[in-house]
This record gives structure tokens, C-alpha cells and sequence, in this order.
């Protein structure tokens, strides 16, 4: 709930001044690139709400990416423990051979293109923008990614950026 401060304009001689109240709302959220194996396509999913992303959660986010990926899919995860939990195994092993899991190694965001995503919401389209509301970062969250899902370009340049290619 608290902005990401950027540079921005203002008239002469009147420093611009954010004003945000200390609340400790919460808005959690997962995601995934897609990239088509033929087309090369490359489409964003996620799913945002109002706790901690849990193990149930993932999974669930997981369950709604198969229904709109029917093809044999590779999951690429960092080692967050949610994507390293129990029930994320279970929910691998009830898919069978159609889902295969591939590992980032430790500490090495700079090599998950999904960073990209949230470091372009956050320090591009949601920079110095002070909610209101859980309500209103949610709304403006989603503006943000349903822009960025409709900019091929924009997406594939977040692999190009973990130097992935396509």
C-alpha cells in the first residue's frame, strides 16, 4: 500500500508531495508468461487477492492456467517455498507427465522474466500512485497488467531481459 517513489514534475519551487496514510492493507499476487510453442506467443495470466499467497492458493492459480493451456506445459519456478510446497507436488503428481517442473536457481531474479512484469508495473505504470483502498490498488494493479498483456513487444522483451530466448 505504500507508493514507489519516482522522479516527476512539478512547477518551480514546489516540491510535489504524495499523500498516503499508513494503512496495512495487503494485496498479494501470482503470475505466469505463457509462450506458445509454434507461434511463439507469449501471454500473461494472474490472479491477485487480499491475503499471503498459500500452497492451496498457488495451486489453484495453477489448476485455472491448465484450463486455459490444454497443451503439455513446463512450469519454470523460483524456490519460494509456496512453489517448493507439499501441495504443489501433489497437485504435479495428479498431472502426470503433461506438467513438467523446471527450477531457477537460488537468488537469481534477474533470470525470472516475471520480474519484469511486477518491476514494470511498480516503477513504471504504478509509480508515485497513492491508493486509496486494497479496492483501488487491485483495480489499478489490473489496468496495469491487462496493458502489459496487450503489448507482445513489452512481454517479449522481459525474456529478452533475463537473456531468454524465445
Amino acid at each position: 500500500m505504500q507508493p514507489v517513489l519516482r522522479r516527476t514534475w512539478g512547477p518551480r519551487g514546489c516540491r510535489p508531495v504524495l499523500q498516503q496514510s499508513q494503512r496495512h492493507d495487503r494485496l498479494s499476487l501470482a503470475s505466469a508468461l505463457a509462450v506458445s510453442p509454434r507461434r511463439r506467443r507469449v501471454s500473461l495470466y494472474w490472479h491477485s487477492q487480499r491475503r499471503n499467497i498459500r500452497a492451496c492458493d498457488l495451486v489453484a492459480f495453477l489448476r485455472q492456467l491448465r484450463r486455459h493451456i490444454r497443451r503439455n506445459l513446463v512450469l519454470v519456478l523460483d524456490r519460494w517455498s509456496v512453489h517448493r510446497a507439499r501441495a504443489v507436488r501433489h497437485w504435479h503428481e495428479r498431472c502426470g507427465e503433461s506438467v513438467v517442473l523446471e527450477w531457477l536457481p537460488p537468488y537469481a531474479p534477474e533470470l525470472n522474466p516475471v520480474e519484469q512484469v511486477w518491476d514494470h508495473s511498480k516503477y513504471s505504470d504504478l509509480a508515485n500512485f497513492c491508493p486509496g483502498s486494497a479496492d483501488h490498488l487491485e483495480f489499478r494493479v489490473g489496468i496495469s497488467l491487462c496493458k502489459q498483456s496487450e503489448r507482445h513487444s513489452l512481454l517479449r522483451s522481459f525474456f529478452d531481459a533475463a537473456n531468454l530466448p524465445l
